[in-house]
Order: C-alpha cells, then structure tokens, then sequence
C-alpha cells in the first residue's frame, strides 16, 4: 500500500496568486507549442527545456530521439519534460549526487518553477521518493495538479513570480540559489582526501608536498627513464650522420 502525500501548507501566498507587474526583461519567457512554432521557434523552446531541467544544453548531453518525438507531435511538452527528468545525465547529475532532501528542492524548482514551501513539504516528497522511487517521484510531480494548472500539457517550466513588489531585485535564477550539489556532496568528497581550500584545494593527498616516498621513486624513474631514451635517440641521429648506422 502506497503511502499518500503528507499534506503541507504554502509558506505564502505569493506563488498562488496571478501576476500584475509590468512585463519587463527580467520575467522569465514562456514557450508553449500552443503557439503554433515555426522550426526556429520550436528551437529554442527546445533549447529553453534543456536549459531549465539540465542548467545546460550541451551537445553530447541533447537526445534527438526526445526531440525528433516531440517535433513529430509524438509526445507533448510534459513527455519531453518526463524524459529529460527520467534520463541518465538528470539522475546521475542531480539524483546520485545529493540526498532524498536536496533533490526534491531541485525538482521543485526546475519541475514546478519555485522555491520549496518548508521543510514539510521536503518531507513529504522525500517519502514519495522512499515509497514510489525515483521514477516514481517523477510522475508524482509531473501529474500534480500544480504541475497541470501552471503549465499542462504543452508549456515549458519555467520559475515563476521573480519579480516581488516591494524588492528592489527579484529573485535570483535558480542556478545561483541552488547548485548542482551542495555541502553535503563536498564532505563526501574531503573524506576521500579531497579539499576545497585555496590554491591547493583540487588536489589529492598524495599530490601535495610533502610527496609520500612511492611517488617520489616514480617520478625519478620516469624523469631518468626518459632522459635515457632521448639520449639514445640524439646518438642514434649523430651516428646516422656520419653513416655509421642506418636510422
């Protein structure tokens, strides 16, 4: 038996009114096959999904199968979403690198275009992970009716309400709230040796002075290694010059 969805309330009530200010540069834009797209446009709405699920939209990341279904009319906006968000690089970008809470406050902000309510509704989603699994969790999200009245079928996400009255800025993008791993993920990494601190901080252990003894020996075996053959190498030459050997 499947448990439901823990209930948890909106912290505000910003994200569920409709938006009056002034349309300007720093909203973000919607794209929707709604639209009617031509080939250029149906581009960059592509683009702009790729851009709002990954952060990114490089090349050996794209997945033209997706996007050859979604141009064909084969799936809707929310397909091409679902398959973005169930790939490889999405999981092991984002899935494999965090904890059940991080996660969810990923997909809450790239899937349903805002910031987590509390960290009940953290909690909530975390045990939707927990029951229903990754995919599972996907699908949740997708067919939430959040998730269908905002942007249905045919809507790219995108964050929404980034303008607040009374704030000389809006919100910052997600990509600057909320890396791709966090803390967390670092702690992970300085327990296998790995530290974060000034000049040195991308090196290992044994890559920082003072060098263990095994490295030391390596190096000089290498360094002598190679000074032999490139002798060997320039005797070699003379000696052909003077047509005592033939190279």
């Amino acid at each position: 038996m499947t448990i439901p969805l823990l209930e948890y309330a909106p912290s505000s009530q910003n994200q569920r009114v409709n938006g009056y200010e002034i349309p300007n540069d720093d909203q973000p834009r919607r794209y929707s096959v709604d639209d009617n797209l031509a080939a250029s446009e149906m581009d960059a709405l592509i683009e702009a999904a790729y851009r709002q699920i990954f952060f990114y939209a490089f090349e050996c990341d794209r997945d033209p199968a997706l996007e050859s279904q979604l141009r064909s009319g084969q799936i809707t906006v929310r397909g091409f979403i679902r398959g973005l968000l169930l790939s490889a690089t999405y999981r092991n970008s984002f899935y494999e690198l965090n904890s059940n809470y991080r996660f969810v406050e990923q997909c809450i902000r790239r899937v349903l275009g805002r910031e987590v309510y509390s960290d009940r509704e953290k909690l909530a989603w975390s045990t939707t992970i927990a029951t229903l699994g990754y995919q599972g969790f996907i699908e949740a999200l997708l067919n939430s009716s959040e998730y269908l009245e905002n942007f249905g079928d045919n809507t790219v996400p995108y964050p929404r309400r980034r303008v607040l009255l009374g704030h000389s800025l809006g919100d910052r993008p997600v990509d600057l709230q909320l890396p791709r791993y966090d803390a967390y993920y670092r702690s992970q990494l300085q327990q296998l040796g790995n530290h974060f601190a000034g000049a040195d901080g991308y090196r290992w252990n044994w890559q920082r002075p003072p060098y263990p003894q095994w490295v030391r020996k390596t190096g000089a075996a290498i360094a002598y290694g190679g000074a032999a053959f490139v002798g060997l190498l320039l005797l070699a030459v003379v000696l052909s010059w003077f047509g005592w050997i033939q190279v």
